[in-house]
């Protein structure tokens, strides 16, 4: 029993001293990682109306937080709400509602920042301060902190960090606010980053959620300076005049903590300027510019940067972070533009997409249709006029370029024949490219070129083909004439090549002889002149000779006239013996021929005797020959002797020798 009663006064004796300690003297052990709300029960100063936070004693939340100790706070007065300290994860966001504060102007979507609040981890100083309550544009970066979750609601990526004071309705309106910044990928900071060195092709279209509205008749918020950090502090940016709604300025590559409460930001490529193409700017945003163009031009204003309008300096090839909403970038080409009317051909640029062949009638009635190209060039001075004047590219080719060409051929073709406008092609060309300049000069173009092709008909009509077929005909027959002269003129070169090789194969024979002349030349030249000396010699001689002669003969010829007058007698008496001076040369002759015989080789007698069998007359021997009357025959024809009439039987014989 003693022990029991002991046990039962030690039992008693704990007791008193917990509830001495615990709970009348309200021992609170607090971790250095935690922090404590401490509520209070009751007051002498009474309890709170309006607000949450007892910042004079009253009944309720305490602005001042129980950090890591021990601490004394009775049970029977005070709740102590104990819980970790708020940490924030590298590279994320908090979002932070106050729960108690002034009340949002109708101006105003969240909470004014209050540097006093120390990142809302001072609750006096932000309530004392102006604190409002609602959303703040404030945000919590990464690291740790002692937060009131009395005061402010912490949300983060996967919590919503408040004490058990939270309604439902309140509870859902946080989870909400939560989705949303899910939705905008808002507990992340902005990053804009390319690849390496390179600059990235993005860039941020920001809207802002919370400032003054846009003043009338302006589309998008001016732009107000640096000083707010690229949107980073919201009250700076409200300081410096900046106003809701789409922003001018935009987010180049980098890193930015913005509470997407405040502003949201878009992701759009930036505006590249090719090679080859200026970039006209078309403004929606400014002042009022003041016209550039001068009196003289009536189709519109040309301004200087930052007015609204059409900019008269273009941009140059290069990347640009323009922003879409205050305004377009028209590209133009630099390089030369090539315009096709022909419905199976489209250029580079694709201006003319929409161009068909010149429908024309010529002066023979044919209605062919006529192919074109164009080559044009835009100055990129004058890039801006042209776009301030037609609009874009694509609207001048199809409602000015087009109906002007095609009139032009119209009435080109209306004054030509098919077959003029097929063979003068190139002087319609010639004349084209000199008259069409001026006009395209009018439209701040730069004429090139126009090229002309063949005239098409449809597929039914077949003349305009026979005319073609014609044409290519004649044409043919012309070149073969050419071929055929330029084959004969090959074919005489080739002769003159053939020789010229040949003289050449044979030039050192040509040589040799050329030297074997010029030696035999020296040789002959060399015998004339012996020969020369030898005639004089001779002549010498043939004088000495002559002399001798001259004077022998003198001697002899009275020796030599008496032996010759001696013969000649005898002559004569033999010629009177014979009967006549021919019967007398027969003799001579005979004896001739009979020397003759006598000292040759040759068989005169033939070995076989043709007779001439007998004349028939008297006297006449039957053994004659055919030599012998031959020879009498020719005998007496080369002495010119007339022979009497031959008979019937001569005549025969004769026939049969010839």
């Amino acid at each position: 029993m003693n022990l029991y009663v002991v046990a039962l006064l030690i039992g008693g004796i704990l007791l008193a001293v917990y509830v001495l300690i615990f709970q009348i003297l309200g021992l609170r052990m607090i971790r250095s990682n935690e922090v404590a709300v401490v509520e209070k029960w009751w007051s002498i100063h009474g309890s709170l109306r309006n607000s949450i936070i007892a910042l004079n004693g009253e009944a309720g939340y305490s602005p001042d937080l129980l950090r890591g100790g021990i601490h004394f706070r009775s049970t029977l007065m005070y709740r102590i709400h104990k819980y970790p300290l708020i940490t924030i994860p590298q590279g994320q966001i908090a979002y932070i509602f106050a729960k108690d504060g002034i009340p949002l102007s109708p101006t105003q979507s969240l909470g004014k920042v209050i540097p006093e609040a120390n990142n809302f981890q001072d609750v006096r100083g932000f309530l004392k301060n102006g604190g409002q309550k609602g959303p703040q544009r404030g945000i919590l970066r990464e690291g740790t902190y002692a937060i009131n979750l009395a005061q402010f609601v912490v949300i983060t990526l996967n919590d919503i960090k408040a004490i058990l004071n939270v309604s439902k309705k309140e509870r859902l309106e946080l989870e909400s606010m939560q989705q949303t910044l899910i939705q905008r990928n808002a507990f992340v900071p902005v990053i804009i980053m390319g690849r390496g060195n390179e600059s990235s092709d993005l860039m941020g279209i920001v809207t802002i959620h919370d400032s003054l509205p846009l003043q009338q008749g302006e589309i998008i918020a001016p732009y107000v300076g640096e000083g707010h950090s690229s949107y980073q502090d919201p009250e700076k940016f409200i300081e410096l005049g900046g106003r809701r709604g789409k922003q001018i300025e935009v987010l180049t590559d980098g890193t930015y903590y913005i509470n997407r409460l405040f502003a949201t930001v878009e992701f759009r490529p930036k505006t590249v300027v090719p090679i080859g193409n200026v970039g006209v700017v078309v403004s929606f945003f400014g002042a009022q510019g003041v016209d550039t163009t001068g009196a003289d031009y009536k189709h519109g204003e040309l301004v200087e940067t930052g007015c609204k309008g059409v900019l008269q300096k273009p941009l140059m090839p290069g990347k640009y972070a323009f922003n879409t909403d205050a305004g377009k970038v028209v590209l133009v080409p630099t390089t030369n533009i090539i315009l096709k009317w022909n419905r199976g051909e489209v250029g580079e640029h694709k201006y003319d997409q929409n161009l068909s062949e010149v429908d024309i009638i010529t002066k023979d009635a044919f209605e062919p249709s006529l192919p074109l190209s164009v080559v044009m060039h835009i100055d990129y001075k004058q890039a801006p006029w042209v776009i301030q004047r037609f609009g874009d590219i694509s609207m001048l080719v199809n409602q000015s370029l087009d109906p002007l060409v095609s009139a032009y051929f119209k009435d080109v073709a209306q004054t030509k024949t098919l077959i003029e406008l097929i063979q003068e092609r190139s002087s319609i060309r010639e004349r084209a490219v000199v008259e069409m300049k001026e006009k395209f000069n009018k439209y701040n173009l730069q004429l090139e070129e126009v090229l002309i092709g063949t005239p098409k008909s449809s597929k039914d009509d077949i003349q305009i083909e026979n005319i073609l077929t014609q044409l290519r005909e004649r044409q043919i027959a012309e070149e073969k004439k050419i071929t055929y002269q330029k084959q004969q003129s090959a074919a005489e070169s080739e002769k003159s090549l053939r020789e010229a090789q040949a003289i050449a194969e044979q030039q050192s024979y040509l040589t040799k002889s050329k030297i074997q002349i010029e030696i035999e030349g020296n040789n002959g030249a060399a015998l004339a002149s012996k020969a020369e000396q030898e005639a004089n010699q001779i002549i010498a001689l043939a004088k000495a000779n002559a002399s001798k002669v001259r004077l022998e003969g003198e001697a002899d010829a009275s020796k030599e006239s008496n032996i010759g007058l001696a013969k000649a007698q005898a002559i004569d008496a033999q010629v009177k013996a014979y009967g006549g001076s021919e019967y007398r040369i027969i003799q001579e002759i005979t004896d001739k021929l009979a020397d003759a015989i006598k000292n040759t080789h040759v068989d005169i007698v033939p070995k076989t005797i043709v007779t001439m069998g007998n004349s028939g007359e008297e006297g006449a021997s039957s053994s004659s020959t055919i030599l012998d009357a031959l020879l009498k025959l020719i005998t007496i024809d080369k002495l010119g002797v007339s022979l009497p009439k031959v008979s019937e039987s001569e005549k025969e014989q004769v026939s049969i020798i010839d």
